[in-house]
């Protein structure tokens, strides 16, 4: 099974939404969007996005609200979209949770990386579990640790982020080019360079006896789950 970044995009103006969605299309992410909080907040509850575009200003309500719903329940990242820019409002989005803050006009690379950012941290912080267990790896993702068989592993930041990445979609395929994207940007998009730093992950995490990395060849890399040893 291959997975898909779900990025929901929450925003009234139909003509952005559908800039919005076009460009995450283009970049390699799976958009959908919602104009209002009661059509947002059905999206998320059948599609669990990965992560949140969210304008303020919404026919139905206040997107602070939303933000405060989604965070009593996930770590999803939340990125606030609005052409309001006053600090006090900037203050009460950042502490109901929300990730970022971008004031409109806003151009769409910057967009992008600062998505790819909230991406990031959201692994990083261990968003979607403190730790994964399969076989004899152990991968805390808020620490940022790696033991096989209670041994410390040592790797790279990049090593570390690869590994966390497919640890988080444990089970599931994660394409080479949403890898790619997650960890390096618009900076690599040659899969051999991925290649490289899995060869190396591999290596470093002993799985020779235990091919618990997995290619999808011409798709991606898959975390096999495995019963803890």
């Amino acid at each position: 099974m291959v997975t898909e970044t779900i990025i929901l995009v929450v925003e009234d103006d139909a003509s952005l939404q559908r800039s919005l969605v076009m460009t995450l299309k283009t970049a390699g992410y799976a958009p959908i969007g919602a104009g209002s909080l009661a059509e947002a907040r059905r999206m998320r509850s059948h599609h669990r996005p990965q992560a949140i575009l969210l304008d303020l200003g919404l026919p139905d309500g206040d997107g602070l609200d939303f933000i405060g719903t989604v965070r009593a329940e996930a770590l999803t990242p939340i990125v606030v979209l609005t052409a309001r820019d006053a600090e006090a409002l900037k203050v009460r989005a950042l502490d109901a949770g929300a990730d970022d803050y971008v004031t409109k006009p806003f151009g769409l690379d910057e967009l992008l990386a600062r998505l790819r950012a909230a991406l990031r941290h959201a692994v990083q912080a261990g968003g979607s579990a403190p730790s994964v267990r399969t076989g004899p790896l152990e991968i805390d993702l808020a620490a940022r640790v790696v033991r096989r068989e209670g041994r410390e592993i040592e790797l790279s930041p990049k090593e570390f982020e690869i590994l966390a990445l497919l640890a988080a979609q444990l089970g599931k395929v994660v394409r080479h080019q949403d890898l790619l994207k997650a960890v390096w940007g618009s900076e690599r998009t040659d899969i051999q360079y991925l290649r490289v730093y899995v060869g190396q992950l591999r290596t470093k995490l002993g799985l020779a006896d235990a091919p618990l990395l997995v290619s999808d060849p011409g798709v991606g890399y898959r975390l096999i789950a495995a019963p803890p040893v």
